[in-house]
């Protein structure tokens, strides 16, 4: 029996099954497609003596359809009811469902198909249930090579059939749980995060390995969501391992985040560990080098400008990338990467797709969920010093905010002039993060802007700040001992923000 909103595939496979001595049954419109396509078929309505009745609403929903597929076989009272009830059995159920995922509304919630789906494949052991066009001919082919489909192809079809219905039937009730529109009947406020969370998960790709060479790795994405990394094109180097993906995509969210000045960062790690911004991509992938040669070794450069002559001169005199991506590449310039450096995976991308709505991270026991955070609005950051910072002041401050937001907690960045100089991340104390983004800049950070991801506990973090020569300092603010940090950030004359806004990153 075929019932398929997606015509793919579907006239080659009823033609291949006529050819070998099945008969074929299809219902409404796809018995339609199928006879103008050629292919012998029985109409679903004269099988059963019911038309499609409610506007096509129900179809396949009958007796006959339905004990065909889930009569037991070997059950002699199963094969008596059959034949009392004029039921034929019915081995092969190909199916595919209303496009719910790309076009969300009643009207497209399968009801029959999902029926037919569910039946086929918890009778395995006896239907073959064919969810996806993309089976059609390898059952095909195995039916010719064999005479029918194995047991083993039969379970491997139905736990794909029970996997696509239940990531559509939790679409689905995601969509009915999303907030009404401004017409609705008036509710109560929607919960800020969900009672209950539906995570259907396809897996999209094996990868290499995961964090280590002896771990496992794939992945995954939710079915129906577009599959971003399926656009992002390998120009050169291996296949990508876990970190490849966890670093390239951090740094590309990173780098498509500074504005639209040509910028470069280089991440390691997951950790941003050279960030600038300048008038030329060139300039900016030199100056991010710069912040830290040796970190970078072995770890993923990313640009938002196409990759021209120049910067690929930069990245070949400078420390090996495991990854570069880049929205695109001037003619010849992702060859001359892989022809001087083999090994490196050079990525061309599209704009990074919007947050999720929802980000998980797995705990022994459960699960952890957030929501996205809000933007950040530094027009809202409030001067809680004395000194205002200038306008130059402001721009490095900004950007320092950025990176160490892009870094894990407890972070602190130190920038000037649109290069991230040093970058203290991971540490267990928040003077700790500023002293070592103060041993990474080197001193190249002075008169410019330090960031901190949380607030300062005491005054000794400005003070680590102001050694380090920066002139202005970004902090969330809400500490008890406010006041003890912003007078002493007066005493040594620097300018203090207080964003308002946390940006931890563990």
């Amino acid at each position: 029996m075929l019932s398929v909103y997606d015509k793919t595939g579907s006239a080659e496979l009823a033609s291949g099954l006529s050819g070998l001595g099945w008969e074929v049954l299809a219902s409404a419109g796809t018995a339609r497609f199928l006879r103008e396509a050629g292919a012998e078929i029985r109409d679903l309505a004269e099988y059963t003596g019911a038309p499609p009745v409610l506007g096509h609403r129900v179809v396949t929903l009958h007796p006959k359809v339905h004990g065909g597929i889930l009569a037991d076989r070997e059950d002699p009272s199963h094969r008596a009811e059959m034949a009392e009830g004029g039921f034929e059995p019915i081995d092969l159920v190909a199916v595919n469902l209303y496009p719910f995922f790309s076009r969300p509304g009643v009207e497209n919630i399968d009801v029959g198909g999902c029926a037919l789906l569910r039946a086929a494949a918890k009778n395995h052991a006896y239907v073959t249930a064919l969810s996806d066009p993309a089976d059609y001919q390898p059952v095909l082919d195995e039916m010719r090579s064999r005479g029918s489909a194995s047991a083993e192809t039969r379970l491997r079809l139905a736990r794909a059939a029970f996997a696509r219905t239940a990531a559509y039937d939790a679409a689905i009730a995601d969509w009915f749980a999303r907030p009404a529109p401004a017409a609705a009947p008036a509710q109560s406020p929607p919960e800020p995060l969900p009672s209950v969370v539906r995570l259907e998960l396809q897996r999209a790709e094996f990868l290499r390995y995961g964090e280590n060479p002896d771990q496992p790795a794939a992945r995954y994405r939710r079915p129906g969501d577009d599959d971003w990394w399926a656009n992002v094109v390998l120009r050169n180097g291996p296949p990508l391992s876990y970190l490849n993906l966890l670093d390239a995509a951090a740094g590309w969210e990173l780098v498509n985040g500074l504005g639209e000045g040509p910028a470069a960062a280089v991440v390691k790690h997951a950790d941003p560990c050279g960030v600038a911004v300048a008038p030329w991509l060139d300039q900016a992938l030199r100056l991010a080098y710069e912040c830290d040669r040796r970190a970078a070794f072995g770890g993923v450069v990313a640009v938002n400008r196409s990759m021209d002559a120049d910067t690929a001169a930069v990245l070949e005199r400078s420390p090996q990338a495991d990854v570069v991506i880049a929205p695109g590449f001037e003619e010849g310039t992702a060859e001359r990467i892989a022809a001087r450096r083999s090994n490196t995976r050079v990525l061309q991308a599209p704009p990074p797709p919007p947050p999720p709505g929802l980000s998980f991270r797995q705990i022994p026991g459960g699960w952890l969920a957030q929501g996205a955070p809000p933007a950040d609005r530094p027009g809202e950051w409030r001067v809680a010093t004395r000194r205002r910072p200038s306008p130059a002041e402001m721009e490095d401050v900004c950007l320092a905010w950025r990176v160490c937001a892009a870094a894990s907690s407890n972070a602190a960045v130190l920038a000037a002039g649109g290069t991230a100089w040093g970058i203290g991340a991971g540490q267990p104390d928040r003077v700790g993060a500023v002293r070592m983004a103060a041993a990474k800049a080197e001193g190249r950070a002075a008169g410019g802007a330090c960031a901190s991801d949380g607030f300062f506990p005491f005054p000794d973090g400005v003070e680590e700040a102001a050694a380090a020569g920066a002139a202005v300092v970004a902090q969330p603010g809400g500490s008890v001992n406010d006041q003890a940090v912003i007078d002493r950030a007066d005493q040594l004359g620097l300018a203090m923000l207080f964003t308002g806004q946390r940006r931890f990153r563990h």
